[in-house]
């Protein structure tokens, strides 16, 4: 009887299979990787943002009594470093009591989405003042932290985006009005639609 070779002996060369713990590994983790993908960033402060819509309307009264550009836009400025304050500890508040961390993927993308028309908003914010146009900013600030908000909303629960179009709304109505009305804009959209919108966000997702 004669001796049955194997068609490709194996040699040290030859791959060994995978074994099947790695292979769980690895599939567990791919799991993993996708569902945080897949979630939303719930850590949109709710009664933070009331919060913020209440600081919002306090700077409109003090911005409107200021006669300067300069002492103008300090004031609004001072506002929005309140409002950065008041919105990072809520938000890590909120993160934290939900479990979630500010560094998961959801929470990066509603970043990398916020924040570029932020920077534009910035820039485009010193250039209009330095021509004279002092009357546009209010509508741009509303147009573009409203776009913020639907690109950053686009990752997170779905009444943000609804919030970032209806500030875009009332930022394109403020840029076809009087020039005097930008305070009055500012303070229904800062403080007005951050009040409304905090509120609904707090009822159906918490803090």
């Amino acid at each position: 009887m004669g001796i049955v070779k194997p068609i490709r002996p194996q040699t040290a060369a030859t791959p060994q299979p995978e074994a099947l713990h790695d292979r769980a590994m690895d599939n567990l983790r791919f799991i993993r990787e996708t569902m945080e993908q897949s979630r939303s960033f719930t850590a949109v402060p709710g009664l933070g943002g009331a919060l913020i819509g209440v600081t919002a309307l306090a700077a409109a009264w003090l911005a409107s009594r200021q006669i300067s550009a300069g002492a103008w836009l300090a004031t609004w400025f001072g506002e929005g470093m309140v409002a950065i304050a008041i919105g990072a500890v809520a938000m890590r508040r909120k993160a934290e009591l939900a479990g979630e961390s500010l560094f998961s993927t959801p929470a990066r993308k509603f970043a990398l989405g916020f924040a570029p028309p932020m920077i534009a908003g910035a820039l485009l914010t010193y250039v209009l003042l330095l021509a004279g146009f002092r009357g546009a900013v209010p509508g741009l600030w509303l147009l573009l932290y409203g776009a913020g908000i639907v690109c950053g909303g686009a990752f997170s629960v779905d009444v943000v985006p609804v919030m970032g179009v209806c500030f875009m709304g009332l930022g394109a109505a403020s840029l076809f009005c009087p020039a005097g009305w930008g305070d009055l804009f500012l303070a229904l959209g800062f403080g007005g639609l951050h009040i409304v919108f905090g509120i609904l966000i707090a009822r159906r997702h918490g803090g």
